[in-house]
């Protein structure tokens, strides 16, 4: 974005009383001789218009275009300094200055002045850089070090892209003057705009090498003549500019950007302090992820994993994301949505990227197609870091786990790509019914134990205790065969969402009882179990007892202890519709969506003296059944509120009650 004006002053350090005092700002340059008038460029015309208007959200932002383009400028004089042309450092004036910015506030003149040591500009140059709103002299210089292959560090320093950030001031200001003299020049000059269609350029003297840009701030704009509120902008948006900024005399930039230093190089107590400094916490962070790349962009990244656990106002995801974007160190957007996935919003840190070009406000990310490329390379990065905690250090992985897996979960469920959602769902932990009790497995753990079965199971329950007396369980626990178990409400249904993992299809227990057809096969039920023909019968007559309940009612020998159990098509999405959706349905609406089948166990006793209760006391049996029915339910968790058995359960116990 950026770039135009950066120039200014030699200086002189003042000491005052106060030894950290020093300021470069003196009232010195005087114009001199006649001005000359230029028009704008009709486009420059239209475009101030623009700029001035509704280009930036925040008129704040100002200041910090001011600030970039001084430290281009400095960078530019410092490429002179350092530069192989022997003839051209002949000509530079004042070589050993040093590079610095300034600025200073005046509440009763109502004016801002920033002022810099930078390469500064020659008459030329005000014309082309401050005639012209898309010339940008940063953009210039990029390309002729290019085309000189001469791109180094000072080359990827410079902040401007494209030249508009300098015309922010007439968001504020109904005049400016800008005071310049080229570091190849004696001569300085003034240029003069009150930001409508014409500005004058005449001689001055008293001029130091450099810029120094005076806005004359209008009425309803007084408060950036203020000490506080400009101090506080520096702090938002230039903190880590490489070059001092000096407010009134006191250095005003004294965080440095930790996340450019060798990750090796920085503290715990460093990294601490940065983090309370950047997300305004207290905690301290549980990971540090500190990532440094050229490719396939240059990433300067410094990501912490807050030790603090969520707040519900954490868990919303209206809540914005708590990765700040920056350029060289220059600020972009402090809270940027669309570098980290919605997921990954409790994530706090830096991401500073020199490949990253800007739009006309540094507020809008302009190619799109980079912005993409930034977020999967550093979403993939965060989910290898977390992975590698998870394998290194399960102990506090778990730990983290516990307060931030929900985030992980909400990541799959509104990930449409199957490829990312395995990935995060490396990080998943489950309890298994192979391990103890809180030992928790993850889903590379479970397939690498499979034997012959690619299928991974899981069961729903709020406990150990119930998942492991579960109807639905009981035939895998025959077979010895591993299930996770999912103890938190959305489990099964990120399960179901995921569908499978590395090849591995994902199954409930439910659905794998509700498609073994081979269950259903009668045709060896054993001496203790109802003869086929009586199967059939008390199938029938349930059936007609339940119509408007149960779509099926089936015999099957997946069942032990259990008298019998309800399976749906799909019960994780059948229990989050009763939790979410079913209060405002009828009964009967809620079994037309729900198609529940009733699958009973032909051995149980229970089932045995309800085939003889069918002909020797109907009404109990009628009682019975229902009762059965809706226990099923209760158990399947697909009723709401099981208090309503209470009715059914108290007229059941009536008529069993009557001979006694």
């Amino acid at each position: 974005i950026v770039s135009l004006v950066r120039c200014t002053s030699t200086s002189t350090s003042t000491a005052s009383q106060d030894e950290d005092y020093h300021s470069i700002i003196k009232d010195t340059e005087k114009a001199t001789g006649d001005p000359t008038k230029h028009e704008f460029q009709a486009e420059t015309r239209m475009l101030l218009d623009i700029v001035a208007r509704s280009l930036y959200s925040d008129k704040e932002v100002f200041i910090r275009e001011l600030i970039s383009n001084a430290s281009d400028a400095l960078e530019k004089f410092r490429y002179m300094t350092l530069s192989e042309d022997e003839e051209l450092k002949k000509k530079l004036r004042d070589s050993n200055r040093v590079l610095e910015i300034h600025i200073s506030t005046d509440k009763q003149g109502r004016t801002l002045t920033i002022q810099d040591t930078g390469i500064g500009m020659s008459k030329d140059d005000l014309i082309t850089n401050l005639g012209v709103i898309a010339k940008s002299g940063s953009k210039a210089f990029l390309e002729q070090l290019r085309d000189k292959d001469l791109m180094s560090e000072s080359g990827n320093n410079i902040i401007g892209q494209f030249g508009v950030g300098f015309y922010s001031v007439f968001m504020v200001a109904d005049k400016v003057d800008v005071y310049t003299r080229s570091s190849l020049e004696d001569q300085g000059y003034r240029w003069s705009s009150d930001g409508t269609g014409s500005y004058e350029i005449q001689d001055a003297e008293g001029v130091q090498c450099g810029t120094k840009i005076v806005l004359h701030l209008k009425t309803n704009c007084r408060e950036f003549a203020d000490d506080d509120t400009i101090r506080n902008v520096i702090n938002k948006y230039s903190n880590f500019v490489g070059s001092p900024i000096y407010l009134n005399g006191k250095k005003a930039n004294i965080v440095k950007p930790v996340w450019l230093s060798d990750p090796k190089s920085v503290t715990l107590e460093q990294h601490s302090e940065f983090y309370r400094f950047i997300s305004g916490s207290y905690d301290v962070p549980r990971f540090i992820l500190h990532y440094n790349t050229d490719v396939p962009l240059s990433i300067h990244a410094l990501l912490y994993f807050p030790e603090g656990k969520p707040g519900l106002f954490e868990m919303s995801r209206e809540v914005e994301s708590g990765v700040a974007l920056y350029t060289r160190k220059v600020l972009i957007k402090n809270k940027t949505d669309n570098i980290l996935p919605k997921w990954l919003r409790f994530v706090k840190g830096v991401v500073d990227s020199e490949d990253i070009p800007l739009n006309l406000s540094r507020e809008l990310l302009q190619n799109s197609s980079l912005i993409r490329k930034l977020r999967e390379v550093l979403t993939n990065k965060v989910l290898k870091f977390l992975l590698e905690q998870l394998n290194k250090k399960p102990v506090e992985y778990e730990k983290f786990y516990t307060d931030y897996g929900l985030f992980i979960k909400e990541g799959i469920i509104t990930n449409h790509i199957q490829l990312e959602k395995e990935e995060a769902a490396k990080l998943l932990l489950f309890e298994s019914s192979h391990k103890g009790p809180g030992q928790k497995v993850s889903l590379t753990d479970y397939i690498s134990q499979a034997k012959d079965s690619r299928t991974i199971f899981y069961l729903a329950a709020p406990s150990r205790s119930l998942a492991e007396s579960s109807p639905y369980y009981e035939s895998l626990k025959r077979k010895q065969q591993e299930v996770l178990f999912c103890y938190e409400p959305y489990d099964e249904l990120v399960l179901m969402q995921l569908q499978q993992f590395k090849g591995y299809k994902l199954v409930s227990v439910e659905k794998d009882m509700r498609d073994d057809k081979a269950a259903n096969d009668l045709t060896n039920l054993g001496d203790d179990s109802l003869k086929r023909s009586e199967v059939n019968e008390l199938s029938e007559w349930i059936k007609n007892k339940l119509k408007g309940k149960a779509v099926e009612v089936n015999a099957t020998s997946r069942l032990e202890s259990h008298p019998c159990v309800v399976t749906v098509e799909e019960m994780a999405a059948a229990r989050h519709f009763i939790r979410t959706q079913s209060h405002q349905l009828s009964e009967d609406r809620r079994y037309a969506i729900l198609q529940p089948k009733f699958e009973i166990n032909p051995r149980h006793p229970i089932i045995k003296k309800l085939h003889k209760l069918i002909t020797s006391d109907p009404h109990l049996a009628e009682l019975l059944a229902n009762q059965l029915f809706a226990n099923s339910m209760v158990g399947a968790g697909l009723v709401d509120d099981p208090r309503v058995l209470l009715t059914s359960m108290n007229s059941l116990l009536v008529k069993a009650l009557e001979k006694h």
